[in-house]
C-alpha cells in the first residue's frame, strides 16, 4: 500500500495535469489540483472526498501562496508538488514579438518559481517534500522554431538543477521530468500560439511549419496517462531520479545530447586546456 500523500499539481485542467491527478488519486493521495479556471478543472475532474480544486493562475505569486495556504488548511501539508502548467508561443526568433517572448518566459519559468517558492516553507518545515517540474526536450536540445519554449525550458533545468542542493539539507528532492512527444493538449490552440508570417525571409517556411506543428497534433507517440502513473511511482521512490526522460524518443535525445557535448568538448580540447593562468 502507498503511504498517502498530499500532491498539489498545476495546469490540472486539462492535458497531463489531469492524467496525473487521477494517478495520484488512483493511487490513494490526496490532491489539491489547480488551474486558472477553477469551474472548468472542477468539470473535468468531478469531486472526491481527498481531491481539491483551487484558483491558480501560475504567473501571479498572490494566487500561488493562496493556493498554498488553502492546500495546508484542507489537509495540513504539502507532500509533492507537480509544477506541470504551461504553454507554447511557437515561431522564429526575429518573428516572435517581444511581448511573447516575455510571456512565454513569464509562464513557463517564473510560473514554477511562484509555485515553488509559496511551497518551499511548506516542506522545509516539516523537513520533507518533492518538487516535480515539467521540462521538455526543448530544455535538452534547441531546434529551430522554439526559440521562446527552449529559452524557458532551459532556464527551468539551471533553476531546478541548482535548486537540488540548496534544499536537500532540508529533505526536500527535487525532479526534473522531461518528456518527448506525448499526446496531450500542448499543440491545441488553447496552449499554442503560432506566429503570423511578418517578415519575407521566413514567411514561407513559418506557413510550413505551423502545419506541420498543427498536424502532429493527437498523433503524437507518448500516451501521457503511463507517464502519469510512472511519475507517481517515481515520486514514491526512495531517492527520485533528479532528471527522467520520459519516452523512448527523450532517451534517445538524451543520448545524442551527451554524445553532441562530448564531442564540443573534444574538439578543441589543447586549446581550452592551455587557457589557464601563467604566473609572471
Amino acid at each position: 500500500m502507498t503511504e498517502k500523500k498530499v500532491w498539489l499539481v498545476t495546469g490540472a485542467g486539462r492535458g497531463m495535469g489531469v492524467d496525473i491527478v487521477q494517478a495520484a488519486l488512483a493511487a490513494g493521495h490526496a490532491v489539491v489540483a489547480t488551474g486558472r479556471n477553477a469551474e472548468a478543472v472542477r468539470k473535468v475532474l468531478g469531486d472526491a472526498a481527498d481531491l481539491l480544486v483551487v484558483k491558480l493562475d501560475v504567473t501571479k505569486p498572490e494566487d500561488a501562496e493562496a493556493a498554498a495556504v488553502a492546500a495546508v488548511e484542507r489537509f495540513g501539508h504539502i507532500d509533492v508538488l507537480v509544477n506541470n502548467a504551461g504553454n507554447f508561443y511557437a515561431g522564429f526568433f526575429e518573428e516572435l514579438p517581444d511581448a511573447d517572448f516575455r510571456a512565454q518566459i513569464e509562464t513557463n519559468l517564473f510560473g514554477p518559481i511562484n509555485v515553488t517558492r509559496a511551497v518551499l516553507p511548506i516542506m522545509r518545515a516539516r523537513r520533507t517534500g518533492l518538487v516535480v517540474t515539467i521540462s521538455s526536450l526543448a530544455g535538452i536540445t534547441g531546434q529551430p522554431f522554439i526559440s521562446a519554449y527552449a529559452a524557458a525550458k532551459f532556464g527551468l533545468e539551471g533553476w531546478m538543477e541548482s535548486l537540488a542542493p540548496e534544499i536537500e539539507p532540508f529533505g526536500i528532492r527535487t525532479m526534473i521530468v522531461a518528456p518527448g512527444y506525448f499526446r496531450t493538449d500542448l499543440l491545441t490552440e488553447e496552449s499554442t500560439k503560432y506566429p503570423t508570417p511578418s517578415i519575407d525571409d521566413y514567411a514561407k517556411t513559418t506557413r510550413e511549419t505551423v502545419e506541420a506543428w498543427k498536424g502532429m497534433n493527437g498523433r503524437q507517440g507518448g500516451d501521457p496517462a503511463k507517464l502519469a502513473d510512472a511519475l507517481v511511482s517515481l515520486a514514491g521512490a526512495a531517492t527520485p531520479p533528479l532528471r527522467w526522460p520520459a519516452g523512448a524518443d527523450a532517451v534517445e535525445a538524451f543520448e545524442q545530447k551527451a554524445r553532441l557535448l562530448q564531442m564540443q568538448a573534444d574538439a578543441h580540447r589543447k586549446l581550452s586546456a592551455a587557457l589557464g593562468h601563467t604566473p609572471a
